[in-house]
């Protein structure tokens, strides 16, 4: 939110919960987060004696009743409570008061700040990214969700306060090119959500910036350089859905038959292109391993993998080499929970669980010597390979070959199939089936067989020359090491040290 620049508002939830305190999380935003927070609401107790909210500009309070919090009732503040929200109100207007001098002007001289006066300050000073306020209440039970809506719309700013918005020219990243939000100017628009629906497909969730957009258009994605038309246009209300013949700017909506828009991707006028900043997603912070519970939903998993990385490019998924495991790596263990359950629920994909193996390695600790032969009659042409080799640490590179055979003992052409049965053995590992590294491989000597010798014959003398000489340099097992970056308070480097 700070790197662009966005206005906010504060929610304290789960105010009806064990340890609950308004206060202290106030206080926690304005040393920890901003100091531009403010509050327009305190609650009505908090923990199991939480009831409602005290509005601080109407100075009224409001419940929440029905089943799902469906019905707000507003009363009078009660008196145990009038002196706390009076105290909570002068301190908001004092704050507020810097966004507005007829406002400033009536505190200062004791009058009464009309409700028209707070909000048209509270609004100046959010649009502005001046001003956070803080509201509260309990989600779970719908209680003060509707005064935080009634916020939004209030002080949050619109499209036209926002203003032009730019983005680069697709030709030359260089030049930066403006869009107004104004339906009469070149077509913008940022697809930033993809889901699949099980009756309409996929749906790109897309925001327009400027223009308009009409069902049946074609569009430009600058990103992919093709062209996208426009199947239809949904209005989306929840899980329910309006179809629209037409969107403009500031608006959003679902469009339907996009074939290769993701997420973040530019849509646009296709005579007037322009590229609008792109999304930049954290990388994944956790990671597990899954596998289907059955053989037969082994290629039905990665068509899935496939869409929930295309609706969600915060998660990723891979096949890793060294273990053959399929990754998911997310934001967090919920993250991965619900990628999880909806595998299950949506595309109908049981899956195990565990954790991704260790990337282990092995080398070897000392300098030493190995002897391999392959020799095998079949009573045609046989088989022959021997091979002498030295195994040197090396720490410089994870693996190098160097050949230091004389005088014709093992021929030029075999030498290769040295090397390659070298570099296979190290891939494949010795001691526990992890790949070798950091070792420096010298074949010294050998003999050959004028019609026997082969190059297969020489890669299997090479591995057993390898691991003859690998198991008698004292071989380790090493684990990964990490490189850890640790971001804190300066309050805090020294118990964190």
């Amino acid at each position: 939110a700070d790197k662009y620049n966005v206005p906010r508002i504060c929610f304290v939830n789960k105010m009806d919960k064990l340890g609950a305190d308004f206060k202290m999380s106030v206080d926690s935003v304005k040393e920890r987060l901003t100091d531009k927070g403010v509050a327009i609401q305190i609650p009505w107790g908090a923990s199991d004696d939480y009831k409602g909210v005290v509005d601080l500009i109407k100075m009224k309070l409001y419940t929440f009743e029905g089943e799902k919090g469906e019905k707000v009732v507003e009363g009078e503040i009660p008196a145990e409570l009038k002196e706390e929200a009076e105290m909570w109100r002068e301190e908001m207007i004092d704050t507020i008061s810097v966004f507005d001098d007829e406002l400033a002007e009536k505190f200062l001289e004791g009058e009464e700040v009309s409700e028209e006066l707070i909000n048209r300050a509270i609004r100046a000073g959010v649009v502005t990214n001046e001003l956070y306020p803080i509201l509260c209440g309990s989600a779970l039970r719908n209680s003060g969700v509707q005064p935080l809506l009634d916020a939004i719309v209030s002080y949050l700013p619109s499209p036209l306060d926002r203003g032009e918005v730019f983005g680069t020219d697709p030709k030359d990243g260089e030049k930066k090119v403006g869009r107004t939000p104004d339906e009469d100017a070149p077509t913008a628009a940022v697809a930033f959500k993809i889901a699949t629906d099980p009756f309409v497909g996929t749906l790109t969730f897309v925001r327009v910036y400027s223009g308009k957009v009409k069902s049946g258009d074609s569009l430009l994605n600058p990103i992919t350089g093709k062209k996208e038309r426009v199947g239809r246009l949904l209005l989306m209300h929840s899980n329910k859905r309006e179809e629209i013949s037409e969107i403009g700017a500031g608006q959003i909506a679902a469009f339907l038959g996009l074939k290769d828009t993701q997420t973040g991707h530019t849509l646009c006028d296709i005579k007037d292109p322009v590229v609008l900043e792109k999304m930049e997603f954290p990388d994944p912070v956790i990671n597990i391993a899954i596998e289907p519970k059955s053989k037969g939903d082994q290629e039905k998993l990665g068509l899935a993998l496939g869409k929930l990385m295309r609706e969600d490019p915060s998660f990723r998924a891979w096949s890793d080499d060294e273990s053959g495991q399929t990754i998911i790596a997310g934001m967090g263990e919920l993250h991965l929970d619900i990628i999880i359950d909806r595998l299950k629920r949506e595309q109908k994909v049981e899956v195990n669980t565990g954790k991704p193996q260790v990337a282990y390695r092995e080398t070897i600790t000392m300098n030493s010597e190995g002897e391999g032969t392959f020799k095998r009659q079949t009573g045609g042409r046989g088989q022959y390979g021997h091979v002498l080799l030295k195994l040197e640490m090396n720490e410089e590179e994870n693996y190098t070959f160097e050949s230091q055979i004389k005088g014709g003992t093992i021929p030029n052409e075999f030498i290769p199939a040295i090397d390659k049965g070298a570099k296979e053995t190290m891939a494949q590992g010795i001691l526990a089936g992890f790949p070798i590294i950091d070792i420096k491989v010298i074949p010294y000597d050998g003999s050959y067989h004028d019609v026997d010798s082969s190059e297969i014959a020489f890669k299997i003398a090479t591995f057993t020359a390898f691991k003859d000489a690998f198991m008698k340099a004292n071989p380790v097992i090493l684990e990964p090491i990490m490189n850890v970056e640790v971001t804190t308070p300066e309050d805090y480097v020294g118990d964190v040290m």
